[in-house]
């Protein structure tokens, strides 16, 4: 009995003066390797959304909140996988669906807040209805093209030979719908979508839902799928569809 003692009291002893784990500690310790870090299931989709926007002349910025303090997930032994719809338009908030791809795992939604900046016109001086454009007119800008809900232009190809629907104050960013004259698209026209993704084409016959000239952004309906994604007017008749 006093043996027993002397080495539970030794034992006692060793973990107080060379700070060894109590038992307690040790299950936490054990708990927390077994469950999936918040941080990495956040990291994982803002890494997905900075990559599917990250294109040549965009600076993208993704962040996000920290997950619910409450959330407990099971560690996932495999890569963690982040989904995106790939007919998800760019927007101000979006949300990423990670998920632990082996047998019962589990899908947490991870909301994000984007910011995509590119650089776009914007009217140099005061301009009226019925004016042309020309270099003079405009100057490029970086702007967050997610909240350009009215689309925007990026060069002086796109406005060449045009005059503006309407009078536009300085310092306004140029988009499709403030440019007049003919329209390469209009509602109910039957067009050509074009998708591209890591040098790969697909074409597909579509409806357009809206009208436009060129660089404007409209709804079309895949008339297959019947799926209604965002592109943009490229040629009279054909759209490209947006990331």
């Amino acid at each position: 009995m006093t043996l027993r003692l002397a080495t539970a009291t030794g034992l006692l002893a060793t973990m107080l003066w060379f700070g060894a784990p109590w038992p307690q500690a040790a299950r936490a310790e054990n708990a927390a390797a077994a469950t999936q870090s918040p941080d990495s299931v956040r990291a994982a989709a803002e890494q997905a959304l900075h990559e599917r926007y990250a294109l040549p002349g965009s600076r993208v910025v993704v962040s996000s909140a920290p997950l619910d303090l409450r959330l407990r997930l099971d560690a996932c032994r495999e890569p963690l996988r982040a989904v995106i719809s790939p007919y998800a338009a760019a927007a101000p908030h979006m949300t990423v669906r990670v998920q632990c791809p082996q047998p019962g795992g589990w899908t947490v939604r991870v909301p994000l807040q984007l910011q995509l900046f590119r650089n776009v016109l914007v009217t140099s001086r005061p301009l009226l209805r019925g004016d042309g454009l020309d270099v003079a007119d405009v100057r490029a800008e970086e702007r967050d093209v997610t909240r350009l809900g009215y689309g925007y232009l990026e060069n002086l190809a796109q406005v060449a030979g045009r005059t503006l629907a309407r009078s536009l104050p300085a310092g306004s960013v140029l988009s499709p719908g403030a440019l007049g004259g003919r329209r390469m698209v209009r509602a109910g026209d039957r067009v050509e979508m074009v998708a591209r993704l890591d040098g790969i084409e697909v074409r597909a016959a579509g409806v357009a839902m809206g009208s436009g000239d060129n660089g404007a952004r409209l709804r079309v309906r895949n008339e297959n799928s019947g799926k209604v994604v965002e592109a943009m007017v490229s040629a009279p008749g054909v759209v490209v569809a947006l990331p």
